[in-house]
């Protein structure tokens, strides 16, 4: 099995597991399951985002997520981050929430499908991976 399709097969895994009821938490509570973070081209902005953000924000973007409802706090609709900024895509923002989390107002810093994949890399690698997803969630902005 390829990286590629053993890291979507993770993925599908961990977004059925979230959704499991714990009982220890209350019936109307679930939980978010911890996985490894699968690899991801770092040229594929459409790889990476179906990976590491799908689950929560929603193959639309708009924050619907199969793991959304086991969040304290909404995913944010990522389709309208250009027209919350004035109608520009707000390109370091966006990458510093996805390097270090949303601003802490917005509830937990982790974002939990991936983790640290951003911020554990200090090299050229990390840069690339948010330029390129930030370019591919730039493209979904509604219009």
């Amino acid at each position: 099995m390829s990286e590629v399709a053993s890291g979507r097969r993770a993925l599908l895994i961990f977004a059925a597991l979230a959704m499991i009821p714990l009982p220890q938490l209350g019936a109307s509570q679930t939980a978010i399951r911890r996985v490894p973070a699968p690899y991801t081209s770092p040229l594929s902005g459409s790889e990476m985002y179906r990976e590491y953000c799908a689950s929560c924000h929603g193959v639309s973007a708009k924050g619907k997520g199969p793991a959304a409802a086991a969040l304290k706090t909404a995913p944010t609709d990522l389709t309208q981050l250009a027209a919350k900024n004035g109608g520009m895509f707000p390109v370091a923002k966006f990458q510093s929430a996805v390097e270090h989390g949303p601003a802490p107002a917005h509830g937990s810093a982790e974002m939990p499908v991936w983790g640290g994949i951003f911020r554990d890399m200090r090299d050229g690698a990390a840069l690339l991976r948010l330029r390129v997803l930030s370019e591919y969630v730039e493209q979904l902005q509604a219009k």
